[in-house]
């Protein structure tokens, strides 16, 4: 039998590599933008206007005018036909508006502004705190139901617990990355941003919820191995299904971020950065946590984290 749960150190370990660097980077962010990622104009306000032109433009086109000019957070979208584009930007100052307006006119010929306004951000403070709150909300009332449900397990509050902790562990990697690419690519978190995390946290839990119930199912028919060798079994038993799954929801992602549009691109790359974390903090986090705390091993986990021998028994 392929011992999984007996390698679970070097599991941690590789989050660890993972998620460190990423809090290294949302500290920088903080320092220079004030925010754990760096935020868009969803967030901040800017510069809306609408276009009018002559002949019918993609808004990838239009778009591409804007980054040349050091707006790459523009957001550009169609509105009564392909003619008329509407284009949310940072603030633009009135002579780089007649620059980019100019270069708009040598590509695609003609325009006339329909509009130009300074706007506000669409997600506000309370949005976003609105947001923070249902992922701790769902954490709770995830952890909660696990506890309800798992109740004649001994110790059923640890199933719980590894469960929460395991998401946490998926939104970590999500924002550490995406703030790492923000300092690197200079990616910008806009509203999608908020409803990819909020994708995260479900799909996060799906897969250890999968492992958990067949542990449950597990320990009374197997009541002479030991707690390490059942949780192996029942993950063995039940990897093939979670993978499955998740592969076919990882395919459809990168398919969609190598043809989908330049201004999903963000979003679906953070998605499958979610997803890809949940899969892997399902069968190499939350189980081996577990494991961990029925042999009481925390101290010797922090000292094999920071290169320290267990002491021994």
């Amino acid at each position: 039998m392929t011992d999984i749960v007996g390698k679970r150190y070097w599991y941690f370990l590789i989050s660890a590599l993972i998620i460190v660097p990423g809090l290294i980077a949302m500290g920088i962010s903080m320092v220079r933008f004030g925010s754990p990622v760096r935020l868009s104009i969803d967030f901040t306000g800017g510069a809306l206007m609408e276009l009018a032109f002559e002949q019918p433009v993609t808004p990838a086109e239009v778009r591409q005018v804007f980054v040349e000019h050091g707006y790459g957070d523009t957001l550009v979208q169609t509105t009564l036909d392909a003619k008329t584009v509407l284009i949310r930007s940072k603030e633009l100052e009135e002579g780089e508006k007649a620059k980019i307006q100019a270069d708009l006119v040598d590509r695609f010929g003609p325009l006339t502004e329909l509009r130009f306004d300074q706007v506000g951000p669409t997600v506000g403070r309370e949005v976003t705190r609105s947001a923070i709150t249902a992922i701790a909300a769902a954490a709770i009332v995830i952890m909660s139901f696990i506890i309800f449900a798992w109740r004649k397990v001994p110790n059923a509050l640890r199933y719980g617990i590894c469960a929460t902790a395991a998401t946490l562990h998926d939104v970590l990697v999500t924002m550490g990355v995406f703030s790492l690419f923000g300092l690197l690519l200079g990616w910008e978190a806009d509203a999608l941003f908020l409803t990819a995390m909020l994708t995260v946290t479900g799909y996060s839990v799906q897969d250890t919820i999968v492992v958990f119930d067949r542990i449950r199912e597990n320990i009374p028919k197997r009541r002479g191995e030991p707690y390490e060798l059942i949780v192996n079994r029942s993950l063995l038993e039940t990897i093939h299904r979670s993978l499955a799954t998740q592969l076919n929801a990882i395919f459809i992602l990168v398919a969609i971020l190598f043809f989908g549009g330049a201004t999903i691109h963000q979003f679906v790359a953070t998605l499958l950065i979610g997803l890809l974390s949940g899969t892997y903090s399902s069968i190499f986090t939350a189980v081996p946590l577990l494991v961990v705390w029925e042999k009481g091993e925390w101290r010797n986990l922090f000292r094999r984290l920071s290169g320290r021998s267990p002491a021994r028994a």
